[in-house]
């Protein structure tokens, strides 16, 4: 885990922390935040209605590599995926029985006006 000096540990934080205002302002309730295995990870965990909700938080500052929404390939979704299995399997059978969707904020600065959010991003 990074120091919490290290400056691209501190703007993630911050990312995730807009990012989780913003969905909260849309109606959406954050349930977990900064989830960790050893194969993935877990930026937020949000219900919206019955719906649970895994989102994947990324900043890029340019479009340089196809920006933030485009950073989510196939393997950090493999990852993103292989994390939401993890929580699910901890929640028992009342979680797991709920539907579900994985969704992306993309953002290029830590401004709420410009956060993308991509709802049902990819699935499994």
């Amino acid at each position: 885990m990074k120091a919490a000096t290290d400056p691209r540990a501190a703007r993630g934080a911050a990312a995730e922390a807009l990012a989780a205002r913003f969905l909260q302002a849309q109606g959406l309730t954050v349930i977990g935040r900064n989830l960790r295995w050893k194969d993935g990870e877990l930026d937020l965990v949000c219900e919206h209605g019955d719906t649970l909700v895994f989102v994947e938080v990324r900043m890029r500052g340019n479009d340089r590599y196809g920006g933030a929404a485009a950073s989510v390939g196939a393997a950090k979704q493999a990852r993103v995926i292989r994390a939401a299995q993890h929580w699910l399997a901890a929640q028992g059978r009342r979680m797991q029985a709920r539907p579900a969707r994985f969704d992306v904020i993309a953002m290029r600065t830590l401004d709420a006006q410009g956060i993308e959010w991509i709802r049902d991003a990819f699935g499994l």
